[in-house]
């Protein structure tokens, strides 16, 4: 039988707390376990399916209540935590494109964040050799390679996000509890017969399990 990871961590509540205290307490990006994201995951969709399942008591019924409203506490841990991070390693690739001789933990990273830290480096050097470069040679500032590409790309992610915001008036066929969206925000909780005017994505979702009907204009 393999042998166990023993550094691994089991996500619970706590766990996440203390990881985002001391994300907040040392200046250096701390290590995290390869497998974080995908236990990460693992946890949060246990948390959904309790959510999720048939009620049957009163006590099944409690520990939905307890369950979401963890949930919505875990989430904004998770999101503070990411941005801690995010800002750290933008600020490494900062330091590693003005000092190439600079020394960085790769061993600090998770996978996605060391592709997030060898993408910044790239936009950097990419602007420096562009403009700085070019500027102390005493030529025009030249169009950043790839840079283009990249504003249509988050361009394109903004339109998305536009129409993830767009809404629908919708009328309750059953009482439903609080819940939380994608960025975090709450909705709810709705009686039958409520209307509400809801994200699209949201609104698809609440169809899909007849909770609403959406209400058409004439």
């Amino acid at each position: 039988m393999a042998e166990e990871n023993k550094d691994e961590v089991t996500i619970t509540y706590e766990t996440l707390f203390e990881l985002l205290r001391r994300e907040k307490e040392r200046t250096e990006l701390q290590k995290l376990d390869d497998s974080f994201f995908g236990n990460l995951l693992r946890y949060l969709k246990d948390k959904q399916a309790i959510i999720s399942k048939q009620q049957t008591d009163l006590f099944s019924a409690e520990e939905k209540r307890k369950t979401e409203d963890q949930l919505i506490n875990v989430r904004k841990i998770i999101k503070e935590l990411y941005e801690r991070r995010e800002k750290k390693i933008v600020s490494m690739a900062v330091d590693k494109s003005r000092n190439k001789s600079a020394i960085i933990d790769n061993s600090v990273f998770l996978k996605e964040e060391k592709e997030l830290f060898d993408n910044i480096i790239k936009v950097l050097d990419n602007g420096r050799d562009s403009v700085l470069t070019n500027l102390l040679s005493l030529k025009e500032p030249s169009q950043m390679q790839g840079f283009t590409s990249a504003v249509s790309r988050v361009e394109f992610k903004a339109e998305q996000k536009k129409a993830d915001k767009e809404t629908k008036l919708v009328r309750f066929l059953h009482a439903v509890p609080k819940f939380v969206g994608k960025e975090l925000e709450e909705y709810g909780p709705f009686e039958e017969e409520d209307i509400a005017s809801l994200p699209i994505d949201i609104v698809n979702v609440l169809i899909k399990k007849n909770r609403v009907e959406e209400i058409r204009g004439d």
